[in-house]
């Protein structure tokens, strides 16, 4: 067997309040040194300041930046500002933590995850989504040494940020068969632990699609347990393939051709039911899934034109091509993709 690392956070630390014992986790974890610590405009105040001071108390020098998007300039910003420092922690939502993860990976430099919101599972894997000319990339990089998910706050953010995180752990049902698929076709690595936990983690979530209400920590709590395994299982098999395949390609082609894109976990929760019709599967399910969570099923609640919808599936297997899924290797036809988005009910 080819020899292959696998890199986990160490610590995972959930519960109402934990966001003050970040100094204490950080000491426990024997990191020293000066500390960067990577907010949002919004975020600084839902988290950053708690983190800053929780750190401050354990006699940390903490330094701290501030970005506005997940673009290659942020990661450089950031990248710069961390060169003396050991240890940087990203407080805030999905692109606060993908840059931070990002900048952090390439200075060699430690990472801890604060995620403020549970909108995908970014969290704790060891992908970061980054913009540039084209929409948005997916790059490899290193998982955080430790996730400290402070439940209170997430629950406090607005629901449809949790919601979207549910459509993306929804989303590994197709991912895992899009995988499947290409290991029968195409004989590409499998692993059978990765695809378990992957499975487990979405049926979990929509057992307990009844219990995932607004404003409760007990809800937060189980998404984000969820997003975080969800990570992991992508850190086990060296790929994100347990929790991207076709219903992420419609998402990412869509974020290129919608003039205002929805949330990441919003796409790939509406992409899972096309592709799951696709699959042969059952996609009312799953449709009907997501409306229990109150997590958009159609084009119409998530704020785009059914062209675009259309347009998306098309382009969606020439993102990422050397990916197979059941989109294949020449896409949709204009009409097959109004078929299949009709026949759904997306459009």
């Amino acid at each position: 067997m080819d020899a292959r690392k696998i890199q986990l956070p160490r610590e995972i630390h959930t519960g109402a309040g934990m966001i003050k014992e970040t100094g204490k986790i950080c000491r426990n974890l024997r990191l020293d040194g000066d500390v960067m610590v990577v907010t949002g405009p919004n975020t600084r105040k839902i988290g950053g300041d708690a983190v800053i001071e929780s750190l401050l108390e354990e006699d940390y020098n903490v330094n701290d930046i501030t970005i506005d998007n997940p673009s290659k300039s942020s990661v450089e910003a950031v990248q710069d500002e961390i060169k003396q420092c050991s240890l940087v922690l990203g407080v805030g939502g999905g692109k606060v933590i993908d840059v931070a993860k990002l900048a952090s990976t390439r200075a060699a430099v430690n990472f801890i995850s604060v995620p403020t919101a549970a909108s995908h599972d970014g969290i704790a894997s060891p992908r970061a989504s980054i913009k540039d000319e084209g929409g948005n990339v997916s790059l490899k990089a290193e998982p955080p040494i430790g996730v400290i998910a402070d439940t209170e706050i997430i629950s406090k953010a607005p629901f449809r940020l949790l919601a979207a995180g549910c459509g993306d752990i929804v989303s590994n049902y197709t991912a895992i068969l899009d995988w499947k698929l290409a290991h029968r076709l195409l004989d590409i690595d499998y692993s059978d632990s990765a695809a378990a936990l992957s499975e487990m983690t979405a049926k979990m979530t929509i057992n307990s699609a009844d219990a995932i209400k607004e404003g409760l920590t007990e809800s937060a709590g189980l998404v984000v347990k969820a997003l975080i395994s969800s990570g992991i299982a992508i850190s086990i098999a060296g790929t994100s393939r347990p929790a991207s395949g076709s219903e992420h390609k419609f998402s990412h082609a869509l974020d290129i051709v919608a003039p205002k894109p929805a949330l990441h976990g919003e796409q790939c929760g509406v992409g899972t039911i096309m592709m799951m019709y696709l699959h042969g599967g059952d996609w009312k399910f799953i449709r009907d899934t997501l409306k229990v969570i109150k997590a958009p099923t159609t084009a119409y609640e998530m704020g785009i034109e059914p062209e675009y919808i259309i347009e998306a599936l098309q382009m969606a297997h020439t993102i990422r091509s050397e990916r197979y899924t059941i989109l294949g290797d020449r896409g949709l036809t204009h009409e097959s993709a109004r078929v299949l988005a009709e026949k759904t009910g997306v459009i």
